[in-house]
């Protein structure tokens, strides 16, 4: 259940007290199968599985939520075959050509004819709120997912104003400084990673390394031509590794030997096993986020 990329977004303490209403609306805002004529549907599963009926799951100050999605698969080919054929078939039967208002009109009963019949496919993204420290972390590397994600919170909740992150210290900048001089914050060292552009033009030259020696003069070379780091491979306290983007957006998140190790051995039951890894988890972002608001300065609003 680990997640495995964050996108995150603070909030303030007083949003913090809100979060306890969570328990009390979810369930007005609950996942409902998707209607025979609907493209899509959104709400909140349980985090504990398909059979469980909780919406939340707290461990300490730390509450998960999952918003579940049932989403038609209606590819637009498959309607414009559709369309094309029935187009071609007055057109030879009846010798016109159709117009545009008819068009339309014959794609949407090519629509409501299909709908019915598409396949369903159901996602899941899973989110927690650090309510201590004013977190809202998100298991996607998507801003798009984490944005919807977070409007269904708003939705259920009324108002929930956790905002992007707001560094005061470029992240580009500073992850461009550790490469190019190797001094990184204490506990912090290079990963095997790394993504180089030139910053000066949108169609810039790039240089990705994967698997590769970071502390190189082959790196710093592309840094003394004027690239930028804007992805880079890192390890912290070496126990989780991770990609940090210069959008603060963290991937390709591994927990080490050090800290799987601390599993609980043989728990009693799921939920017992999900209540110790979710606090292990939370435990080991709860220290790392708290040295990425220190060295990129990211305030919690207030």
């Amino acid at each position: 259940m680990f997640f495995r990329n964050l996108t995150l977004f603070r909030f303030s303490e007083p949003v913090a007290a809100d979060l306890e209403r969570l328990d009390e609306v979810l369930p007005e805002h609950r996942l409902r199968p998707v209607g025979p004529m609907e493209m899509s549907t959104r709400g909140f599963v349980s985090p504990l599985g398909r059979n469980e009926e909780g919406l939340t799951h707290v461990v300490g100050r730390n509450t998960m939520v999952t918003v579940g999605s049932e989403d038609k698969l209606l590819p637009s080919s498959v309607v414009n075959d559709e369309l094309a054929n029935r187009v071609q078939k007055i057109a030879e039967e009846e010798g016109r050509k159709v117009s545009g208002r008819e068009r339309k009109k014959i794609k949407d009963d090519v629509m409501n004819e299909l709908l019915p019949r598409a396949f369903v496919r159901s996602s899941r993204m899973r989110a927690y709120a650090d309510r201590k420290n004013g977190w809202l972390v998100l298991d996607t590397s998507s801003r798009k997912s984490a944005e919807n994600t977070l409007s269904q919170i708003r939705e259920a909740l009324g108002s929930f104003p956790a905002v992007p992150l707001a560094p005061e210290e470029s992240p580009r900048i500073l992850m461009t400084h550790w490469v190019a001089s190797g001094e990184l914050p204490a506990g912090l060292s290079l990963g095997d990673e790394c993504e180089l552009r030139d910053p000066a033009t949108a169609s810039g030259a790039i240089a990705r390394c994967r698997r590769q020696d970071l502390d190189t003069d082959e790196i710093r070379e592309h840094l003394r031509t004027g690239k930028q780091v804007f992805q880079l491979g890192l390890l912290f306290d070496d126990r989780i590794s991770f990609v940090l983007g210069e959008d603060l957006i963290l991937r390709k998140i591994k927990f080490t030997d050090v800290v799987l190790d601390e599993q609980a051995d043989s728990p009693e039951s799921a939920a017992a096993e999900m209540d110790a890894n979710f606090a292990l988890m939370a435990l080991e972002y709860e220290r790392l986020l708290g040295k990425l608001e220190e060295w990129f300065k990211l305030p919690r609003p207030e």
